[in-house]
């Protein structure tokens, strides 16, 4: 797809605007409220606010980290913005760019990863600990783990938390008084980690270039290799038919329907030209998958036609970031050269 580019007509010309901020944009995030802001967390610690009702207009900056960098970014439980920085602190930031501390768990650690559900819960992870408050910034628990946390996931109804690590990953239920982890065995490092929308499955992104899986019903494992490079990016399709992956100079779909992906070969959508596929999100309703390049080249792919929509051109470093919004009427895009999008892809 790539090599076509150059003939392509891009939405990003026609339905979208751009900015260059100046910084790797580390993540993107839609907010939950009804303001529909979208965030984008930066390197140089800094977030950058837009709403899509005045996307011509001037971005609003919030100095979420000063001195450092953001490090992950999502959607607060009750509208704004989470970040966690190398600066020790995991900070709200509202719709309007105005910053609030909620903790600080470790002054001298970095919160590398941070999480929230609608329903209230945020965790933040820093080193081997997960640190869960409630939405009035109140701590909750702490969870420990054996190694440094990788990654970070609720399930879909916020009863259970997952954090993967080496080797394996722990499932969490965060209302129980007896705080012991249901833990998920596999030798090595786990990074990113995501929980199917039914809540029947865990996959984790390995340190090698592949994925493992577990069954929860069974504990039955599954191994998901042949990556040329490591996935760092994992999205359930909204009802959690398909795994879609970056890693590969296409974008990979692992089948979760029908007894898979045991024994099955995965789909490849969009390939072709030797690109790896850096980011990936699937859209909140249909079976349609956002996919960023490494050249910077955004598309969105249906996974039963393998269709491809053009969104963003390539030349302006790789994608790092990619997010839609609840309804799937927009999607926003950043690179870690700094350049970043907004495409408004709602019916006309």
């Amino acid at each position: 797809m790539s090599g076509a580019a150059q003939d392509a007509e891009f939405l990003l010309e026609s339905r979208g605007v751009r900015r260059e901020l100046g910084a790797w944009v580390v993540g993107a995030a839609w907010e939950r409220g009804g303001t529909g802001a979208c965030g984008f967390g930066l390197g140089d610690g800094t977030l950058r606010v837009t709403r899509p009702g005045a996307l011509e207009g001037e971005w609003a900056s919030a100095v979420a980290h000063g001195g450092g960098a953001c490090l992950s970014v999502c959607a607060d439980a009750r509208g704004g913005f989470l970040s966690g920085g190398d600066d020790g602190r995991l900070v709200r930031v509202t719709a309007d760019a105005a910053v609030g501390e909620i903790a600080r768990p470790m002054r001298t650690r970095w919160v590398e990863h941070v999480a929230a559900h609608e329903g209230g819960v945020r965790a933040a992870a820093v080193g081997k600990a997960v640190h869960l408050y409630d939405a009035g910034g109140a701590a909750l628990k702490t969870l420990n783990h054996p190694s440094s946390v990788g990654g970070l996931a609720f399930d879909a109804k916020g009863k259970r938390v997952a954090a993967s690590h080496y080797n394996g990953a722990s499932l969490w239920f965060i209302a129980s008084k007896e705080d012991k982890p249901r833990v998920l065995e596999w030798k090595g490092a786990h990074a990113a980690v995501a929980i199917s929308p039914d809540g029947t499955h865990v996959v984790t992104a390995m340190q090698e270039n592949a994925l493992h899986g577990w069954r929860l019903s069974d504990g039955q494992h599954m191994r998901m290799s042949g990556y040329p490079s490591k996935t760092r990016s994992l999205s359930f399709t909204a009802r959690g038919r398909w795994l879609a992956t970056s890693g590969a100079d296409s974008v990979v779909i692992w089948p979760f329907h029908g007894g898979g992906p045991m024994g099955k070969a995965p789909t490849e959508l969009a390939g072709g030209d030797g690109v790896l596929c850096t980011a990936v999100a699937c859209h909140p309703q249909h079976e349609v998958v956002a996919a960023g390049f490494a050249d910077g080249l955004v598309l969105l792919s249906e996974i039963a036609s393998g269709k491809v929509v053009p969104v963003a051109p390539p030349g302006h470093g790789g994608v790092s970031a990619l997010a839609w919004n609840a309804l799937g009427t927009h999607l926003a895009f950043g690179t870690e050269t700094g350049f970043a999008g907004v495409v408004d892809l709602s019916k006309r």
